[in-house]
């Protein structure tokens, strides 16, 4: 063998002979060791091989290239070829005896370090824009007390700001109504006595905390303004309540020393936070802060006398005018102060904000609106899908997804049927109505055509409370249409869930509705709606188009009871004569993202706009 080596070296080069035996004997002898190594010790080369190729990876990711952290790779080509020069098989078969578990130093420098770093950088690109700080003022909020949608908007909204890179503060009353649960774990944050009236009469403020999902909640502690049962009972009480509510909201930031980018005000129970902002604060550190004040229903708007209302509010006389709070010869209303004052107006839908500019939808503010149309947006409500979610509710009989929907509402439907006491047929028709029974809603519409729907293919489930004509209409046609109507005259979440996952079909004929819940819900829950176009409505259901196969639910646009009856029948007739077109509009309404995300990104860009 050193005859074959130094016959191939004095081929090559004319060195002297031992030279290049030397050379040869120092090379056998490195490659005599490397596979004593390699027999010996094969998990060292598993380790260093898997190593050599984290490397290899890291380098890739951090695009760096060092030779030094290319070496193992080299090394464990050369065990493989046994090509490798003498000098460096030597070097890291030294390195190798000398310690075995520690054969490759070079790996642990930066380049593992630099990739963990750019993995954990990942997740800080979910929202780019700056921060701001806001501070929603509002009656009611869930879980702590709800009467409506508003509460809804109060307890998402902020959560979903949240991820928007918004630092949120919710203010509330601590109404006595408000579970124990909740307020036994309140933190106390300090009192104050307050100056209210106009006569300089002051009352007790005290602030008691809560967080929750990232959300600071506050509550205005004051027994004699919230120690009532409900959150709403009369104008008498309200008007001195909310007067109170809003200037301790105010007074309560000013205490804190927390200075809000924009103070987030809804409806008329916190329409007077602009107007004090505007005079009473004018002169504190919060003036800085820009103001909301979102629509939820224009309907209520806090309407009394002046002198009531000038006394509990203890506003300068200036803004009883005509511009401002003054209606008519001698009321002040609330809510028109609060769009006079405010920076911004919105509204929880487009299309309602272009309604309630005309006189049919105005409420008597229309032209005060039209003034102020320049400030006034529409913003589109979501729906919580850590709440409302068919794949992990709870409450459903059976959970599933878009890829289960068509079978599992069958058992949804059936299980429905047997706990509401109607017949259990698969092939039914099942139109369910979950709403306020009031005049707003329809429910005159329906009450005039339901005779006309019942047929023995459909079924009607009506869950709710409201004025007692249509309460006894419907408990009547439970009677008359026994085993296919189904007249729940109360309120039941529960229910109400297994009504959305369950029903075929969801009626919202309402005469006005600002954005509307129900129909985001019954999407998701691949229950198709039929709707009146008007409001929220209008703007999150597309009509359905028999010719394109497009659209995700069935509507009518006069409020006419013929046309309520025509959008039912079209429905029905879809669902029995043409069910893959039908089973397409459910798929298609659950892939809809009707989530908070966008509407929180849409108040993001308008705090930004406000405070650029």
């Amino acid at each position: 063998m050193p005859k074959k080596n130094t016959g191939k070296i004095s081929s090559k080069k004319r060195a002297p002979a031992a030279k290049h035996r030397a050379k040869a004997v120092e090379q056998n002898a490195a490659e005599e060791l490397l596979e004593k190594i390699e027999a010996e010790e094969p998990e060292v080369k598993a380790v260093e091989a898997a190593k050599a190729e984290e490397v290899t990876k890291a380098v890739e990711v951090v695009k760096v290239e060092e030779p030094a952290q290319a070496e193992p790779t080299k090394a464990k080509a050369a065990r493989t070829a046994k090509t490798t020069k003498a000098t460096k098989t030597a070097k890291t078969a030294k390195a190798a005896k000398k310690a075995p578990a520690k054969a490759e130093p070079v790996e642990e420098p930066k380049v593992e370090p630099q990739a963990e770093a750019v993995e954990d950088a990942a997740p800080e690109t979910v929202c780019t824009t700056p921060r701001r700080s806001v501070a929603f003022i509002g009656s009611e909020c869930y879980p702590f007390v709800k009467t409506g949608g508003l509460g809804d908007v109060m307890y998402a909204l902020p959560k979903e700001l949240v991820k928007q890179n918004c630092d949120v503060k919710v203010i509330l009353p601590r109404y006595k109504c408000i579970p124990w649960e909740y307020q036994e774990k309140m933190v106390y944050r300090g009192a104050f006595e307050m100056d209210l009236c106009a006569d300089g009469r002051s009352f007790y403020v005290g602030i008691m905390e809560y967080v929750w999902d990232g959300v600071v909640y506050d509550f205005i502690d004051n027994e004699e303004f919230f120690s009532n049962g409900n959150p709403y009972t009369n104008l008498v009480d309200d008007i001195p309540k909310y007067c109170y509510f809003a200037k301790a909201a105010l007074a309560a930031l000013n205490y804190m020393d927390w200075i809000p980018d924009i103070i987030h005000c809804h409806d008329w129970q916190a329409a007077l936070v602009p107007v004090y902002l505007r005079t009473q604060f004018a002169n504190t550190k919060l003036t800085t802060a820009k103001t909301i004040l979102t629509i939820h229903n224009l309907r209520f708007q806090g309407v009394y006398d002046i002198p009531t209302v000038r006394y509990w509010s203890g506003l300068p006389d200036y803004v009883f005018n005509k511009d401002a709070l003054k209606v008519g010869y001698r009321d002040a209303n609330m809510l028109k102060g609060g769009l006079t004052y405010s920076n911004v107006i919105t509204t929880v839908s487009q299309t309602y904000a272009g309604e309630i500019q005309s006189a049919y939808y105005g409420e008597a503010l229309d032209a005060h609106l039209r003034y102020h149309s320049g400030k006034l947006r529409g913003i589109v409500n979501g729906i919580d899908y850590d709440i409302w979610n068919p794949a992990t509710d709870g409450r459903l009989y059976a959970n599933y997804d878009i890829a289960s929907v068509l079978e599992q509402k069958k058992e949804n439907k059936r299980q429905l049927q047997e706990e509401l006491g109607l017949v259990q047929d698969g092939h039914k028709f099942v139109i369910g109505l979950i709403s306020r029974l009031t005049d707003q809603k329809g429910l005159d519409l329906v009450n005039a055509i339901l005779p006309q729907v019942m047929d023995e293919h459909t079924q009607v489930v009506v869950l709710g409370t409201g004025d007692r004509v249509y309460e006894d209409s419907f408990r009547y046609y439970e009677y008359a249409y026994g085993g296919n109507v189904c007249s729940n005259i109360m309120y039941d979440e529960t229910r109400a869930h297994r009504i959305y996952a369950g029903a075929d079909a969801l009626l919202v004929p309402s005469q006005f509705e600002p954005c509307g819940l129900t129909q985001l819900i019954a999407m998701h829950y691949g229950t198709v709606p039929i709707v009146r176009e008007t409001g929220g409505l209008k703007d999150t259901v597309e009509p359905y188009n028999m010719y394109a196969r497009t659209g995700n639910g069935f509507t009518f646009d006069r409020y006419d009871a013929g046309l309520l009856l025509d959008a039912i029948n079209r429905a029905k007739t879809i669902y029995f004569n043409d069910r893959a077109c039908w089973d397409e509009m459910v798929r298609r309404d659950m892939e809809k993202n009707l989530s908070w995300e966008n509407s929180a990104k849409q108040y993001k860009d308008l705090y930004l706009e406000l405070t650029w």
